[in-house]
Order: structure tokens, then sequence, then C-alpha cells
């Protein structure tokens, strides 16, 4: 990698600029001078050579558009000569060979986790308040509001502090002062924690379980046991209604199917059952506490990496993000496969284009095929309703250089290493396999992280290049900057800066070993990432249907 610009596989036929070029810039490659005809920003691509009408674009070594006009060497690739194409697929062609990497420093490394009953080593240990339908979400907010601040679990509000101010100088007459207060900046002090053993209680509010369609129910009722199975739960208390269609019965059958020995706490109270509000309320606190009181008796032991299971997600992502911070969280991703562990890799809408790559990279035709139907089903379910995967990049994509989605897909897809696909989920199926699982979700970065937990994600590595505060309410989140601006601009929400890659002070191979240090070192429970700081507890289910 030169310092201006980046040719990412031989077979591509445009140049990344690493940073922002001018026009009439000679740029020399391959023994020839591109004399560039646009002033090209940083991230964007601009052509090796003539591209005529109707040419195939390629990156990372596959077709990413097509142009729509005669493109010049040295001419910038946007929006208006350049269009969305991406590489068919069909069955799986060949028997995948993998060079695993180099696990020496990795090989005896432990972490401490919360060891379940069933063999799941959790990274954290949470209590779950969960309603089986948005009708109860006003009564887990009351429950919240009973228990965080009286158990020391509530985060430190800096802006009350500063409202405060604003409103004593309003009082005195001094409203020209209000522009001088200043915020406090958030740290993870420690709080004084009832039971020091349970690192937090988490509300799972949420506006399904009812008259939306029965699919939307069932898959709710499938996620809500996912993250009652995960490692990193300890218990749960869950509220229904009684008449809605995400009936807790049901939950109880998906989470049997998911865990035929699971012996965690588990609360169910239905208040067409129980009577009145403080009635349902009463038992649910003093159950929960009850519960939680027993939770707390469990402590941190240590455990090998292969009993982590982390989830792999972008989000916010710019045109360094595949050339950066991907690779490196694939490299990652890798190194946990390697010592036995599990990867989840999914947002299918952003594999559009890689996918003839990852169906030759699964272990079975079973699971190649599955892989196949459901990128089909997914992509014609979209076109039905007047959408499509070329679609799929964001303003913010466009503007710093994802400006197709096969572009985006390709870079995003590097997230995933390169270790073969140990097995296909659809939404709501519980991860099993170890190595790398690819798991059907849409692209939205929350709905997406939601399923990973979900699936049994005990941790999530976070890639972005714009910046996203998106976080999980039982899974920590690790973000991963694929830029030095960003990791500047805010490091609030930052966690490992990628950016080194890009400016080649460090290598994809280097920036992958630490990144699974940041990972054992959360996982333990030694360190916080940035969105556990925030509190940032986001949580949307999928809808894949209607709302009737």
């Amino acid at each position: 990698m030169n310092h201006k610009t980046l040719q990412i596989h031989p077979k591509d036929n445009v140049l990344v600029a690493l940073q922002d070029l001018s026009a009439g810039e000679i740029i020399p490659f391959s023994g020839k001078d591109i004399t560039l005809l646009n002033d090209i920003p940083a991230k964007h691509k601009f052509a090796i050579s003539d591209l005529p009408k109707d040419e195939k674009i390629y990156m990372y070594g596959g077709i990413v558009g097509k142009s729509l006009f005669d493109i010049p060497q040295g001419g910038v690739l946007s929006t208006q000569n350049v269009i969305h194409e991406a590489e068919d697929f069909g069955k799986k062609a060949t028997d995948y060979h993998w060079d695993a990497p180099d696990i020496s420093k990795f090989k005896d490394r432990t972490f401490n986790g919360f060891h379940r009953p069933d063999g799941q080593v959790g990274t954290g240990n949470y209590w779950l308040v969960v309603p089986m339908v948005f009708c109860e979400n006003r009564n887990v907010d009351i429950i919240k509001d009973a228990f965080v601040e009286e158990l020391g679990f509530s985060k430190p509000n800096p802006f009350k502090k500063m409202v405060k101010e604003m409103a004593a100088m309003y009082k005195s007459g001094k409203k020209e002062s209000i522009e001088t207060v200043a915020v406090e900046t958030l740290t993870s002090k420690p709080q004084d924690r009832l039971f020091e053993n349970i690192d937090g209680i988490k509300f799972l509010n949420h506006q399904g379980g009812c008259g939306g369609i029965r699919q939307d129910s069932e898959a709710l009722c499938t996620l809500i046991a996912g993250y009652v199975n995960n490692p990193n739960v300890a218990g749960a208390t869950i509220l229904s209604l009684g008449c809605q269609n995400a009936q807790s019965s049901y939950m109880e059958e998906k989470l049997a199917k998911i865990n035929p020995n699971f012996s965690k706490p588990l609360i169910i109270l239905e208040q067409q059952k129980e009577g009145t509000e403080q009635q349902l309320l009463s038992r649910a606190i003093k159950e929960t506490f009850v519960g939680m009181a027993e939770a707390n008796l469990e402590v941190r032991k240590p455990a090998p990496l292969s009993k982590l299971t982390v989830g792999l997600e972008c989000g916010g992502s710019d045109g360094f993000s595949g050339i950066s911070a991907n690779p490196s969280v694939g490299y990652a991703a890798d190194l946990l496969v390697a010592l036995g562990g599990k990867a989840i890799l999914s947002e299918f809408p952003e594999l559009c284009g890689v996918e003839q790559d990852l169906i030759n990279r699964c272990v079975t035709d079973e699971s190649a095929e599955k892989f196949s139907k459901l990128m089909r089903a997914y992509a014609a379910s979209a076109e039905a309703v007047g959408s499509g995967f070329d679609m799929n990049p964001s303003p913010g994509n466009i503007k710093d250089g994802l400006i197709t989605d096969a572009m985006k897909s390709s870079g995003a897809a590097k997230k995933g290493g390169t270790s073969p696909v140990t097995d296909v989920l659809d939404y709501g199926e519980y991860v099993k396999n170890p190595g790398l699982n690819l798991l059907c979700t849409p692209g939205n970065d929350v709905e997406s992280t939601t399923a990973m937990a979900g699936s049994g994600a005990n941790m999530i590595l976070f890639t972005t290049g714009l910046g996203t505060p998106t976080g999980n309410p039982i899974a920590p989140v690790i973000k991963v900057s694929s830029n030095h601006k960003l990791a500047e601009k805010m490091p609030d929400i930052i966690d490992i800066n990628t950016g080194y890659v890009i400016s080649g002070e460090k290598t994809i191979q280097e920036m992958g070993e630490e990144i699974l240090d940041k990972v054992i070192k959360i996982a333990s429970g030694e360190e916080q990432s940035k969105a556990m700081i925030l509190g940032q507890d986001d949580f949307i289910p999928w809808k894949r249907g209607v709302s009737l």
C-alpha cells in the first residue's frame, strides 16, 4: 500500500484514494502515469484505464458495479456514472481449503466468565426483564424505575446537572451565562452495587407481540427465548398480558427446543391472571429480587477462548471499512475460529455479490443450499415491495465512497475472515457449531445486533467508518473505527482504531490480534466497552411481515 492510493486486488480496475487527491495530479501505477481528471476525495475510486459504457467495475476481485457511460482513465466513480451490478451465484463449486492463522500467542489464553450448567460461558451476568407484548412496556418501566437506582445499576446523567445549573441561571436573571455551562465527561465510575456479581438488570421494551402477522409474533418468541438462553443472562422475568399472539407458552416451547436442559431461573407472570397491576408488579419485583440474589452467587472463573461466541457487525460504513476495520475484525474472527470458538456473520443484504464465495466456503452442501435459498427469498421479498438490495447504501455510505450495494457488500463480508462456513442459520436460530456461522438478518444495525445476541453471541465486534452509537443490552459491543479521523472525533464511542492500517503503521494481522486482546479483557470484566459505559442498550426485533 502506498500513501496515496490502493489497488485492493490485482483484478481490480479501479484505485482507492487513501487521501484527498486533486484534479491534474499524476498518480504512478504499474509502470504508467494516471492523470486525475477530477478531485478525488479520500475513500472514493477512480479508473485505472478507460472504462467503456457497460463495463463491469471490479473491486476486491469481484464485480461491484457497471459503468453507465464511458469513464476515462483517471475519472472518478460516482452514482452518476456507475450503477449496482453483482456476480450471480449457484451451487457449491469446489472444496474449500483454509490456511488457519498462527494462534501461538493465544492458544493458552483464557477469559474469566460465568459458567452455566449447560456448558455455555457468559462474558457477563445479567438479569432480564422482558414483555411478551408491547402492552406490558409500562409495567416493565415501573419495575425498571424501582430497581435500577436502588440496586446501584443506574448510569450517571451529567446532563441533569447541566440543566439544573441552566435553570438556576434563568431564575436568577443570568440568561446570558447559560452558554457557559459545561457538561461533565461521562466515565465508568464503579457504582455501589448491592449485587456485586451481577453486571446489570436489563429491560427489553419492544413494540411487538400482537397486532401484526403471526410470523412476527412467533419470531419474537424465538428471539426472547434466545436472549433468555444467552450465556450472558443469569435469569429472566417475563411479563405477559395473556391474550396476545406472542404467548409465553410458545416462548417456552422455543426455549426447550434451543436448550432441552435449560435450568436458569425464569419467572413468567401473566397480568390477566394476577389481577391488579399492583398485585402483578409486587409479585414480579419480589420474585425478581430473590432471583437476582441467587444469581449473585455466580462468580467469574477461567474458561478457554473456545467458549466465546462473537458477532460481527458493521454500521455507518465508509470507503475504508473494507480495507482496514472489516479485514482486521475478520482476522480476529479467524483467530477465534482456529481456537475453537464461534463467529456469527449476519446482514444478508450486505452479502450481495459475495454469495458464491461464501457458498464455496460452506462445509456441507446442505448449508450452501440453505444460504442460497435464504438469499434469494430475501431479495425477492424486498423486490416485491418495490425495493431491492441495490438500494442498500445510505446517503452517508455514498458520500464516503460506497456507491453501490455490491461495493459495500464486498467490503462488509471481510468481517467474516477466511475460515470455512460451518453453519447457516435463519433468523432466530441458535448457534451450535464452532466456526463461522451465517445468520439471516437485515442490514439494519440494531435489528442485526439484536438478532446475533438472540442467537447466542456473548460479544459483538462492530466496525464503523462514520460513527454510530449502537449497543446491546446483554452482549458487550466493541466499536472498531476504520480511520484516524473518526477515532479522534468520536473517542467516546470508539474502542479500537484500525486507521493505522490505512496510514501503513500496522498490518491487518497486528490489528486483528489487538482486537482479540480487547475482546478477552472485556469478556473477563477487566474493561468495559464504550457502548457499555454509555449504556447503549438497543433492542429491535425484526418484523419480516407487514402490520395488520
